[in-house]
């Protein structure tokens, strides 16, 4: 059975600010395959919420890097997952 997803209203505000970057600086067609790399990663986890490594073993929360730049945080629950914080990796790790 898949799993619902959900965001935090920090997720959404960042994954909003990562295109708005996005298109700014690089233009549609980047801005475009970064979100389908997203969404992509959201059909699958569904299916197989385990993708990602676990980060923090004590929250139970897993990381996954959509590219390079930018890493997913999320943790899973019975029912659902829900999308903690999308992690821009050119900041400090402390951050995180």
């Amino acid at each position: 059975m898949a799993l619902k997803i959900f965001w935090t209203k920090r997720a959404l505000a960042n994954f909003d600010k990562i295109l708005e970057y996005l298109e700014e600086d690089f233009g549609e067609i980047p801005t475009k395959a970064f979100a389908i790399k997203v969404h992509n990663f959201l059909d699958n986890l569904k299916d197989f919420p385990e993708l990602g490594t676990l980060q923090h073993s004590d929250k139970q929360i897993r990381g996954f890097v959509i590219v390079k730049q930018v890493t997913i945080f999320y943790k899973v629950y019975d029912d659902h997952v829900r999308i903690l914080n999308l992690f821009n990796n050119r900041q400090d790790s402390k951050k995180k």
